[in-house]
């Protein structure tokens, strides 16, 4: 069977340039591409070399919070790190608040929401 992965997944955010930067200083990941979007937006790959996230926004100068119902229809995005605790500090160093802390059967994780409510899930596999 060939092996099947997510590349990327697109979101919609009310400044791409703000969650750019937050998904570079939590996850160490880079920018590989900006530029002008669908229907006149602008979006930012942001990842690794091999997947990143597509943080896009119709209106990038939007100075309010954008207005997104959480879990319509995204729940959340889980991402893996290795390290949690180093992961869970620099959320709280960004002023994000975490919650919903587990250990559970592999791993462990907890989330927080970005400034556009958009839930994130930090997970660990490293054995402590």
């Amino acid at each position: 069977m060939t092996q099947v992965r997510i590349e990327h997944v697109n979101i919609s955010v009310s400044d791409p340039e703000r969650t750019a930067a937050m998904l570079m200083d939590l996850f160490g990941w880079h920018i590989r591409w900006k530029g002008r979007a669908a229907s006149g937006g602008y979006t930012i790959h942001v990842g690794s070399d091999t997947d990143y996230l597509a943080v896009y926004s119709l209106r990038p100068d939007a100075a309010a919070k954008a207005d997104f119902a959480k879990g319509a229809p995204l729940n959340h995005l889980g991402i893996e790190v290795a390290d949690l605790g180093a992961i869970e500090q620099r959320v709280a160093a960004r002023g994000l608040k975490a919650f919903n802390h587990a250990d559970y059967e592999p791993g462990r994780r907890f989330y927080f929401f970005d400034e556009d409510g958009i839930e994130y899930e930090i997970i660990s596999y490293a054995k402590p």
